[in-house]
């Protein structure tokens, strides 16, 4: 069986065998939207659209998926719950949400320490953190001191942390009932999503990564990491980045 796929791209990274690929042009008329109208003309299989920027294009892509059609597409939000909160925020009826999307896939990098200057941290560095996070750090905690290798940052390379939420039963309802980022949240935790932060953590068991690097870049209202306080803190400038 074989199956057509067409993207449609801002710009083409890469260049995919067998996949018609589309590059977006503003100045010849070829937006998001108007590709994606000329793309389902087409019959494809499988469609996906570098970014969903604009209600007309959210629009677009929504009814093509209640056609038949799987659609891949890209989103700027804090994490996977409030993508949902997003769509809705951009005109998309919560009805259509709700039929329509069957999972969110939310991504950040984080750096990884220097494996040339790596060093496990004093106790008096361990206590504070050990005081607002008690049992959910490790035994052992690591950082990067600077060397050649790393140009005195610490951190070589990066590796991705992932938070995947299924839109079950349970999301459709409150989807429907305009319910918040935060009651969403909750709900995919019942149904065991893993958070941004949660997935954080593994890697810093692991002595992958630090805990400024997680914090740097996942939200504070997580609920199964930190404490009660932490969870009511705003977020903080870095951790709006990414």
């Amino acid at each position: 069986m074989q199956r057509k796929i067409i993207t449609i791209e801002d710009p083409i990274e890469y260049q995919l065998h067998g996949i018609n690929q589309i590059q977006i042009s503003r100045k010849a008329g070829l937006t998001f939207a108007s590709g994606l109208r000329s793309i389902l003309r087409h019959d494809p299989d499988v469609v996906l659209v570098g970014e969903i920027r604009d209600a007309e294009t959210a629009d677009i892509a929504i009814q093509a998926s209640l056609t038949g059609h799987l659609v891949f597409s890209t989103l700027h939000t804090n994490d996977a719950p409030t993508a949902l909160t997003r769509l809705v925020d951009m005109g998309i009826e919560p009805y259509l949400v709700a039929s329509s999307l069957e999972a969110i896939i939310a991504q950040r990098l984080v750096r990884v320490i220097c494996p040339h200057c790596k060093e496990q941290l004093s106790m008096s560095e361990v206590k504070p953190l050990r005081q607002r996070f008690g049992d959910v750090l490790p035994g052992s905690l690591y950082k990067g001191q600077g060397c050649t290798h790393c140009k005195g940052t610490g951190y070589r390379g990066r590796i991705g942390i992932f938070e995947m939420m299924i839109v079950t039963d349970d999301v459709r309802s409150l989807i429907l009932e305009n319910a918040s980022a935060r009651d969403l949240r909750r709900a995919a935790a019942r149904h065991g999503t893993t958070s941004l932060r949660e997935d954080g953590f593994r890697h810093l068991r692991e002595g992958r990564t630090t805990i400024e690097e997680i914090l740097r870049v996942t939200k504070d209202d997580t609920f199964s990491v930190g404490s009660p306080q932490d969870d009511e803190k705003p977020l903080t400038d870095a951790a709006r980045e990414g």
